[in-house]
């Protein structure tokens, strides 16, 4: 899972408690009793979510929240405050300044989990897409949605042509043999069969190339992308 979570109580056997279960569905948990301690361990680790106490020592649980909102490397963070305060105002307080849901003390931990796996769902279902780019000169190969562009027009490759030219792109400047290629592309069933490569490379030079020539044969090897001056 890989989630980070930064459990902020001033009472160890709360933090225990919190950190032994979320423990026990994947989280990585790191810890702090107090509130100076947790914004500067907020800025360092940049933690997925935070579980913080209204009521703490050093600065208050509010004041950290107000901080971390503040800051622009930590204002997007997901928290979800914990208090021993029920009123309604100090509820609103809390969302008004900022905090993503509240929760009252005594809490079951089932609540603490199953509001703790919403939170990170809503905020990773709004979190913008990222969209992972190679460029090759004119070619701008987008790996997230399998798609190539020459000079800002759309080419179409098939599916192979696309995996070999993103394979040959990863490993620019060096030489990948024929069965290498074939092993990562097409699977071992295809070893020895080198003119699927030879083919495909043909008919992604086609696709791609014309005054620039990105793919060099290496006689008896393979292929490599060449690597122009500032590459």
């Amino acid at each position: 899972m890989n989630t980070n979570i930064l459990v902020v109580d001033d009472e160890e056997h709360i933090v225990e408690l919190l950190k032994f279960n979320l423990q026990t569905k994947g989280y990585n948990i790191e810890t702090s009793y107090d509130g100076l301690d947790a914004f500067i361990k907020i800025r360092d680790l940049k933690p997925d979510l935070i579980l913080l106490d209204r009521m703490l020592p050093n600065m208050d649980g509010l004041e950290v929240l107000k901080k971390v909102r503040e800051d622009s490397s930590t204002k997007n963070i997901p928290v979800i405050m914990l208090t021993a305060k029920t009123m309604e105002k100090d509820k609103i307080e809390g969302l008004e300044v900022g905090a993503d849901d509240y929760i009252s003390k005594p809490f079951s931990i089932e609540e603490v989990l199953a509001r703790v796996k919403a939170v990170l769902r809503r905020y990773n279902s709004n979190k913008p897409e990222k969209k992972i780019f190679i460029e090759l000169g004119n070619i701008k190969i987008d790996l997230q949605n399998y798609e190539v562009f020459k000079d800002s027009k759309k080419i179409d490759l098939t599916l192979k042509e696309f995996e070999l030219l993103k394979l040959l792109v990863q490993n620019k400047g060096k030489v990948l043999s024929r069965n290498f290629l074939l092993d990562k592309i097409w699977g071992y069933e295809y070893f020895g069969e080198t003119r699927t490569v030879d083919v495909h490379i043909r008919h992604l030079r086609k696709k791609i190339e014309d005054d620039e020539k990105y793919i060099e044969t290496i006689r008896g090897v393979g292929y490599k992308i060449n690597l122009k001056e500032g590459d």
